[in-house]
């Protein structure tokens, strides 16, 4: 892969560097290579993607081609571009994002919207008090507050890195009324503390031998902490279904992301629990079943 200028007669301009990006990134299989060669030349020229087309014949210098050849590469390795730029959106929210953290995904609004509804319906009085486990860059529990800006939140994750990260995040979208803490799942909060009336959760839902089939961008860069749930692929969903209700009040809900094909499985394990009623699965813009709610009896 040779980009450098090496004649001055014909130098790399933006243009012409988006479009040999644009098809070698084609070349090697790499998805949405025009739009990838956007967002990794406007962050190697500290440019908005608008500003590529504006400026589109400004040559490059060396330092520049350099820097940008060193993006593309790291791409062609299959690192996800979120990883190299250091964010992502997510509900119209910037997040930044590191390898400490899973990236945000589309299917996960479905969750956010889930949530909101529920929220809509809940009578006016004393403030709700919602909780977010396993936050990750925070994002689940940064776009409900964005949106609802009543309630009192908390957010953990195991990791204090992720932690760290979720609490940048919240206070540079301006949302400082979160609570943040680390801790396994639910080891850091007291029974006899005040009930949570929602709790929200993307937790851990891949079974192990399923994740060195995954694409490379997933099982070589992301979080393993974030996607591993045991042989069965539900020892996390279980784990939250069987220990949560202590920390609902009667009638809080409980709502967490799924796997596709775990309907069935997380469904029965509501069931059998004894404490919830109203349980439902929720699909997301694919037609996947991916998020389930359930309420406390």
């Amino acid at each position: 892969m040779n980009i450098q200028a090496t004649h001055r007669d014909t130098p790399w301009t933006i243009l012409k560097l988006l479009n040999w990006a644009a098809s070698y990134f084609k070349s090697h299989d790499i998805d949405n290579p025009k739009s990838t060669a956007e967002i990794l030349l406007s962050h190697a020229l500290q440019l908005q993607r608008i500003d590529l087309y504006l400026q589109y014949d400004r040559p490059l210098n060396r330092d520049e081609l350099s820097a940008f050849k060193q993006l593309v590469q790291r791409r062609r390795n299959r690192e996800p571009v979120a990883y190299i730029v250091g964010n992502k959106e997510f509900w119209s929210l910037p997040l930044a994002v590191t390898q400490d953290v899973l990236i945000p995904r589309p299917d996960t609004e479905c969750l956010v919207e889930t949530a909101l509804g529920i929220l809509e319906h809940e009578p006016v009085g004393l403030p709700l008090r919602i909780l977010d486990l396993g936050t990750g860059s925070g994002a689940i529990i940064l776009s409900i507050a964005s949106q609802c800006q009543g309630p009192v939140y908390f957010a953990s994750d195991i990791s204090e890195k992720a932690t760290v990260l979720a609490k940048a995040n919240a206070m540079e979208n301006g949302l400082t009324h979160i609570h943040f803490f680390t801790g396994d799942w639910l080891v850091p909060l007291r029974t006899s503390a005040k009930p949570f009336d929602l709790i929200v959760s993307n937790p851990p839902y891949i079974p192990s031998g399923e994740i060195p089939s995954l694409q490379a961008e997933i099982c070589r860069y992301e979080p393993l902490l974030a996607l591993d749930a045991g042989a069965d692929g539900l020892v996390c969903l279980r784990h939250l279904v069987q220990n949560v209700w202590p920390y609902l009040k009667p009638g809080g809900h409980l709502i967490m992301e799924i796997g596709y094909n775990q309907k069935n499985d997380v469904t029965a394990l509501a069931m059998a629990a004894g404490r919830y009623e109203a349980i439902s699965v929720r699909k997301d813009y694919g037609g996947n079943d991916r998020v389930i709610c359930m309420r406390r009896n």
